[in-house]
């Protein structure tokens, strides 16, 4: 009914809806779970409210760092923690002379390391042997670290999922954590282990292996070995040095020319001449490490060899050691050419000089037999020097003689007469003789050092096993 211009219900229509909502408010299943759903409602706003909270003070408050597995800085972390976790367990007494209830308990708390995983290292021996040593460092979980009054979450993430397929190890990463106040902790540390990283490979000589698509440690780094130990004829060792150190002073000369960056030198001679040692013994002079390819590894190929060769660690050199034994049971191949075990010989050429071959590059290669290499592959820019290290001559022997029994052997009277021994049996030239190119019963450096190992501290007992060097 219309009254007024106003529209009334019915009163029936109030009554039904009034005693609708009714029921529902009077029903206690309802209430309860409007009660529970509006709770649930401020609960989840209130951890939504709090995670953003955290979130923001964290960002505000905390400061973090992430150290890869892929960079180098990550294995000497590890061993830094590893360190710093022993000296303080070890150490008794809190550095500072700070008192008070928070110096107190600095003092008495401890951070200790309850994840551990085993680290295994090899070595080479001189004789061939392989030495395995093991280190427990701090394993994947989280670590604390107390470093200089602060505090420093450590967590070491391994993601099994991800797999590095160079040489199948999980995905790892270290994230630290601590306060934004102590951000200027983590640069101090991060300089402790650096300069313990580089007192680690001090005075010593790294030597690299390939592993399928990336270059890795051999074993510990090597004592350096003195040049002065690498006894070669007359003058070879220095012009080596020079021509060496002549290159690495003109970069910019080769730059500026656009000539290709890279030296190649080939060391043939006899085994035993030293051929290996003074490449060892060069790296260490000149602060270098040695990256070792061997042409007859299984499942080496032409695309792995090129790119081995194009990310070569810096300051290193590249060894090809025995290259003429690579060639030996090379086959014929209509695809490729002659073909090693699987890299081919093109392939070779192009990983040495090639359009993907790599600036900054030293190369040495090695053989024994000089006159079963290709000539391409000893054509000028691929090797631009050879150098002979032929049958141990007088000088040589003199030199290693100097070497072993010069105190003792102050006159010199020992070393003439064993030079004297070694020329009447034909081991060496006689003083001043320049030909022919080889003694007839000609001896390496090596056999000369062994026959001085075995009679170190007797000079007559050098000169009487002279008789067994001959065609050692």
């Amino acid at each position: 009914m219309d009254n007024g211009g106003v529209i009334s219900k019915p009163a029936g229509a109030v009554a039904a809806a009034d005693g609708f909502f009714a029921k529902f408010s009077d029903n206690a299943f309802f209430t309860g779970g409007l009660g529970l759903a509006a709770f649930a409602a401020v609960l989840a706003g209130t951890q939504r409210g709090l995670r953003h909270g955290a979130s923001s003070l964290k960002r505000y408050l905390l400061v973090d760092a992430d150290i890869s597995i892929k960079d180098d800085f990550y294995q000497g972390f590890l061993l830094w923690m590893t360190l710093h976790h022993r000296r303080q367990m070890d150490r008794t007494s809190f550095q500072g002379k700070s008192s008070g209830v928070v110096a107190y308990l600095l003092r008495r708390f401890k951070p200790r390391m309850h994840h551990l995983s085993v680290a295994t290292s090899k070595t080479q021996l001189p004789n061939g042997a392989i030495q395995t040593q093991f280190a427990l460092v701090p394993g994947p979980g989280r670590h604390i670290i107390r470093y200089k009054n602060a505090f420093i979450l450590a967590n070491r993430v391994r993601d099994t999922k991800s797999i590095n397929l160079a040489n199948g190890n999980p995905w790892e990463s270290i994230n630290l954590t601590t306060l934004y106040s102590q951000q200027h902790v983590l640069e101090e540390l991060f300089r402790e282990v650096n300069e313990l990283a580089e007192k680690s490979v001090e005075g010593k000589t790294i030597v690299y292996i390939p592993r399928t698509a990336s270059w890795e440690k051999f074993g510990e780094p090597q004592r350096k070995r003195l040049l002065e130990s690498v006894i070669l004829d007359k003058g070879v060792k220095e012009h080596i040095v020079a021509d060496v150190k002549k290159f690495l002073s003109k970069e910019k000369w080769y730059y500026d020319r656009s000539i290709p960056y890279r030296r190649g030198y080939l060391l043939h001679g006899v085994p035993g001449s030293g051929k290996s040692s003074f490449i060892r013994a060069l790296a260490g002079h000149l602060d270098y490490n040695i990256a070792m390819i061997n042409l007859s590894e299984r499942g080496l190929t032409d695309d792995r060899l090129s790119f081995l060769m194009s990310i070569l660690p810096k300051r290193t050199f590249i060894v090809l050691e025995d290259v003429d034994g690579a060639f030996n049971g090379r086959t014929m191949s209509d695809e490729s050419g002659y073909r090693l075990a699987n890299v081919t010989f093109a392939g070779l050429l192009n990983a040495i000089d090639g359009i993907s071959s790599a600036e900054e590059r030293i190369l040495f290669l090695t053989t024994n037999h000089v006159d079963k290499l290709d000539a391409a592959l000893i054509r000028r820019g691929r090797v631009d020097k050879m150098v002979h290290m032929g049958a141990a001559t007088r000088y040589q022997a003199a030199q290693l003689w100097e070497r072993f029994y010069g105190a003792m052997d102050k006159e010199g009277v020992y070393k003439t007469r064993f030079l004297q021994v070694l020329e009447d049996l034909g081991i060496v030239h006689a003083e001043g003789q320049e030909q022919p190119p080889e003694p007839v019963n000609m001896t390496s450096t090596a056999a000369l050092q062994g026959l001085f190992l075995d009679h170190d501290d007797s000079m007559e007992g050098a000169i009487a096993g002279v008789s067994e060097l001959k065609g050692s």
